[in-house]
């Protein structure tokens, strides 16, 4: 199975995986694959409105990274148990208008989130890649 040689709540690089073997992987354990490209994205606004459009947050999405945070843990938390999470957030921008500390704070709430899910024994593994 491809997911046997990643940890369960990991952030990491996507480098030596295939979007398509990821999202066979999350239909073949039955968890979510929650996939977003964020290549037309140039700053944090632009990155939060990705994220939130293909991962179908609700309207009343704050935009920022604490609401991001909600989005991720405790929103899905109260609608019941899940069985564990594939995320792919692919081509995240990498310019003066979304620089390296954007980019670190963003890759922190998915690393958060993936620790809230590890304390539920929850797998979540998040998967990047920078434009």
């Amino acid at each position: 199975m491809l997911l046997q040689t990643v940890r369960p709540n990991i952030v990491q690089s996507i480098r030596a995986f295939r979007v398509e073997d990821l999202m066979r992987a999350a239909q073949d354990t039955g968890q979510h694959f929650l996939y977003a490209n964020l290549g037309q994205a140039q700053t944090k606004q632009e990155v939060l409105e990705g994220i939130a459009e293909a991962f179908l947050f609700p309207a009343h999405f704050g935009k920022n990274f604490d609401a991001l945070y909600d989005c991720l843990t405790d929103l899905v938390n109260k609608s019941g148990p899940q069985p564990g999470f594939i995320v792919v957030l692919e081509q995240i921008p990498d310019n003066p208008r979304f620089d390296r500390e954007a980019r670190e704070q963003l890759l922190d709430v998915f690393r958060d989130a993936a620790d809230f899910w590890g304390d539920r024994k929850v797998p979540f593994r998040c998967f990047y890649s920078f434009l």
